[in-house]
């Protein structure tokens, strides 16, 4: 029962396959997006999975887009139905006129299928009785078989998936040439009984580039091996675990001492999320570079540490990959919820530095940062990723490194320091940036010692409770978050051809949509001011943004915003209100409200070119009893740098083709470049030795302390890193 009229479309498209997790479909489904990435194709997939061991339903979405999107699209062209429990949602959830491919062994009634879409039945079953006598084979090679079977229906390059299976399988002949036989069962069947291709096809492209397909973890992974890290301390916890267990592999190859062949990286697998921020606290202070990783419920947990380390100045990384909440929430679906409890984490007046990567690639450059910038700042550090980021493969530019680059410190007195005569006062302002000298344990045996406590205290961490001291303190800290906007990544702004009132605010994952809706948007003759913000505190170029904008502004996220907080000037009069409402409000950032775990280009797309939807200033009235209201909007120690580099991650044919706009920092002009680099990884692991001696203040930032190959906003000097 075919369609009257099925989707035509080459290298556009959305494949999503219904599994029953634990039935062996990753690795098939996987094979599937990869061998389209070799054509020179980009994909964008996403593994939609239960928060249990085995049994309950999984999906896999691999978003096709010559173009390079890759955002969410929402909608399903065709439908590779293994799971027969979410048989009529995975029906209902395909585009009129697409494709279901299912399996007909088993006839099924007229009443399961729509007449608006073409029904492709092939019996898996069957073939693989045929084929198998082992019960666990038959279930296994099924995935590959349907694989099979989408090569001949695309008309897609099945060598290419060929070399795929033989790269996969390379130390195991049998399984090459098992799973080969089971590809080529189903692609023989399929041009023997279908009539392929479909309305669907995909033919060779050269828009990949030199982009590398890596996912976000193992990217996060990579950068705190890059960034010196030594000490790991967490707890498991979905959708973290991932990068310690990266970590822990990159270690394996990169931290062994090659004559001892004992490790030189600490790992531990503490009882809880208390455990492990209190163990990368101590190795912190006692000179380390240390991190743990986890979700929201973890930060939850730390909470009463995380103010010890920010009162007591103790340098610390925090991976935080969001997912969604409250309590334990959707464990394996994304969101940024974490912001607001991340930023003012623990009771008390704290505030704590963020940075939000948009890619895997900034998520090793801000994880490699984040350990320089807790030592210049003493304090914790938080890297916001999320599940789409941390969990799912991504195209992105490939991981630059500066061999040249030296580790920043921070301010450490050495043992010649105090010798000389110098003023020790541990939490005392020197240089008047709020951020005050420290020394590690054992540095001098008489001279530079202080007690580390978490009580009020004087400027040389001597016990009071007299206000006067504690109000010196709390300034000093206010004045070391002020200085810590000028070192964290600056926003990056793009501003539309014409002038315009609109623009929108944006950070994180949320980028592949926006990037999507800002074309769609422009496509209809409509104008669009954007800002990618990076990083927490918010540079004033942000305010500067949307003061400059005369009516309207548009927040996007994965729910609570930090951007709410962003002070706006009062609102002028628009079209929506008149100017005696107006002259009575604040302005405030607002968001369309999506919570359902996956970012979508439809809704980001229609609700940033509908101006009715897109905030007014005038529209809320800002709560007298906070700062600024909290909205809720969604979805949306080794001190030797690696020097000698090798190729990393899948390899990719052609060259990116796709159009994109230019860009500069919020501080200032800045060419978008594109010039050759390369994915590198440490080949030769850096020897750890003692810490060395404070730098001079001309080592900080390092040479553009966020690295992209694309106008980073660099901290305090405009050159970008080479690659």
């Amino acid at each position: 029962m075919p369609s009257s009229s099925p989707i035509s479309s080459v290298n556009d498209f959305v494949v999503r396959f219904a599994n029953v997790n634990g039935s062996g479909s990753a690795s098939a489904n996987e094979l599937f997006a990869r061998s389209v990435l070799r054509m020179g194709i980009p994909v964008a997939p996403r593994n939609i999975f239960p928060s249990n061991i085995q049994g309950l339903p999984t999906w896999y979405e691999v978003r096709i887009s010559e173009a390079g999107h890759l955002g969410a699209r929402g909608g399903t062209d065709l439908m590779v139905a293994m799971n027969p429990q979410t048989w009529d949602r995975d029906v209902a959830g395909i585009e009129p006129g697409g494709y279901l491919l299912y399996d007909c062994t088993k006839p099924l009634p007229t009443s399961k299928f729509r007449d608006d879409i073409t029904v492709i039945g092939v019996p898996l079953t069957a073939i693989c009785n045929r084929e198998y006598t082992d019960a666990r084979q038959r279930q296994l090679f099924k995935n590959i078989v349907y694989v099979g079977t989408l090569c001949a229906l695309l008309d897609m390059d099945v060598e290419a998936t060929e070399r795929l299976v033989a790269e996969q399988f390379r130390s195991k002949e049998k399984l090459i040439q098992a799973n080969l036989h089971a590809l080529h069962l189903g692609r023989d069947w399929a041009l023997e009984s279908l009539q392929c291709p479909i309305g669907l096809r995909l033919r060779h492209a050269k828009t990949v580039g030199d982009r590398i397909f890596i996912e976000g973890n193992s990217a996060a992974a990579l950068g705190a091996v890059y960034g010196g890290a030594t000490v790991c301390a967490w707890y498991p916890i979905t959708p973290s675990s991932s990068l310690a267990d990266a970590f822990t592999g990159h270690c394996r190859r990169l931290r062994v001492d090659p004559v001892t062949k004992k490790n030189k990286v600490a790992i531990v697998q503490a009882e809880d999320e208390l455990a492990s921020i209190g163990m990368v606290i101590g190795a912190a202070w006692n000179g380390a570079r240390a991190f743990t990783a986890t979700s929201g419920p973890g930060i939850s947990l730390m909470q009463e540490f995380l103010g010890l380390a920010y009162f007591a100045e103790i340098p610390a990384v925090i991976f935080d990959v969001q997912r969604a909440g409250p309590s334990t929430g959707m464990p394996t679906r994304t969101q940024q919820c974490d912001l607001i409890s991340c930023a003012y984490a623990s009771h008390g007046d704290t505030k704590h530095v963020l940075l939000f990567p948009e890619d895997p690639a900034e998520a090793f450059d801000f994880a490699a940062d984040a350990f320089d910038l807790a030592d210049r700042l003493q304090t914790p550090i938080f890297v916001m990723l999320d599940l789409d980021i941390g969990m799912n493969h991504r195209l992105c530019r490939p991981l630059t490194w500066d061999d040249n680059r030296k580790y920043d410190r921070g301010k450490v007195m050495t043992a010649a320091d105090l010798e000389a005569g110098k003023d020790f006062g541990r939490y005392l302002d020197v240089d008047g940036d709020g951020i005050p000298y420290r020394t590690y344990p054992g540095t001098h045996p008489t001279k530079g010692s202080f007690f580390t406590r978490g009580t009020s205290r004087d400027r040389y961490a001597r016990y009071t409770e007299e206000g006067a001291p504690y109000a010196d303190n709390m300034q000093r800290l206010i004045r070391k978050f002020e200085t810590a906007k000028d070192l964290v990544p600056r926003p990056l702004q793009a501003n539309a051809a014409k002038p315009t009132k609109y623009g929108d605010i944006y950070y994180g994952s949320t980028s592949p949509a926006m990037d999507e809706a800002i074309h769609m948007i422009e496509a209809r003759g409509q104008s669009l001011n954007r800002l990618r913000v990076r990083a927490f505190p918010f540079h004033s170029s942000v305010t500067s943004f949307a003061s400059a904008l005369a009516t309207h502004v548009a927040v996007f996220a994965h729910g609570k915003s930090l951007l709410s907080h962003v002070p706006l000037p009062r609102a002028r009069p628009s079209r929506f209100e008149d100017h005696q409402r107006c002259s009575k409000r604040r302005p405030q950032a607002r968001s369309p409200a999506r919570y359902g775990g996956s970012p979508s280009r439809r809704n980001v797309g229609r609700h940033a070119s509908e101006r009715q939807v897109v905030m007014t200033w005038c529209a809320h009235r800002t709560s007298s009893k906070a700062p600024a209201a909290r909205h809720e909007i969604a979805s949306s120690t080794s001190c030797a740098p690696p020097s000698t580099t090798t190729t990393h991650a899948e390899p990719m044919a052609g060259r990116w083709a796709r159009s994109s706009p230019s860009w500069k920092t919020a501080a200032g002009s800045a060419s978008r470049t594109s010039g050759p680099s390369t994915c590198v990884t440490i080949s030769k692991p850096p020897k750890p030795t003692a810490c060395p001696p404070p730098p001079s203040s001309s080592t900080w930032p390092p040479s553009a302390c966020s690295s992209t190959t694309w106008s980073p906003a660099p901290c305090s000097s405009t050159t970008p890193r080479s690659p």
